[in-house]
């Protein structure tokens, strides 16, 4: 798969309050606080980040709604509590290395952006890798890498990484993700075909623990991934 790694400048807050701001501020309160997600830093990238440009324009009135949403190309962008619990079981302070899996429309990235040191985001679909790349760059973010190719594999040559969030579900915990992640750092990820469960991994020196969270449903993750699970029914 091809690869781009571009550097962009870091997002600059709005000037003046946007149309959707009440309802940002709602989302969070309602859907975000109220389900146990109490971070600071968290909420108040939640309250900052446009979620409404970052889905189809038709679609941007019920972008604060607790849904996910359609995207284009059959993907979807999470609904935000989803979005809130995963970032929120990193325990990102600012210092960190992320690596997302999964770059979507780039709103998990901006969120991500917001509250890491650096994010290294790989989207497998060439056309929502560039979308998101050009808003991201709209928005003045300077602290994301963007790669268009398979996330099963990670991206190596830039490890290890203090923490790792996946956004599409492969049928079991990718062992070049874990090789990956850094003695000390945290892994979330959705597991499973036809239930799914979301699964923290915490990499310790001599072992990796592991933690069942809740029940979830996400894309199935495609290309190696995608045919490691056909290969299992042959």
């Amino acid at each position: 798969m091809g690869q781009i790694r571009v550097k962009t400048k870091k997002a600059r807050q709005a000037n003046g309050e946007d149309k959707y701001a009440e309802k940002r501020r709602a989302m969070v309160k309602n859907q975000i606080v109220r389900r146990g997600v109490q971070t600071p830093r968290l909420l108040e990238a939640l309250e900052k980040v446009p979620r409404h440009l970052f889905v189809p324009h038709r679609l941007e009135d019920r972008a604060y709604n607790d849904e996910p949403l359609p995207i284009g190309m059959n993907q979807t962008i999470s609904q935000p509590f989803i979005v809130a619990y995963m970032i929120d079981q990193l325990h990102l302070t600012g210092e960190e290395k992320v690596l997302e899996i999964g770059t979507g429309s780039g709103y998990q990235t901006a969120v991500l952006a917001e509250l890491a040191k650096e994010v290294y985001t790989i989207e497998i679909i060439p056309e929502l890798s560039r979308k998101a790349q050009k808003k991201l760059e709209e928005l003045n973010y300077q602290n994301v890498f963007f790669k268009i190719g398979d996330g099963y594999e990670g991206w190596e040559e830039h490890a290890p990484f203090h923490a790792i969030i996946v956004s599409a579900a492969p049928s079991y915990i990718p062992p070049s993700l874990i090789e990956q992640l850094a003695v000390g750092g945290r892994m979330i990820l959705p597991v499973g075909v036809e239930q799914q469960e979301l699964i923290l991994l915490i990499k310790h020196e001599d072992r990796v623990e592991k933690q069942r969270k809740i029940p979830v449903r996400f894309v199935p993750m495609t290309g190696k991934a995608r045919h490691d699970i056909e290969d299992e029914w042959l």
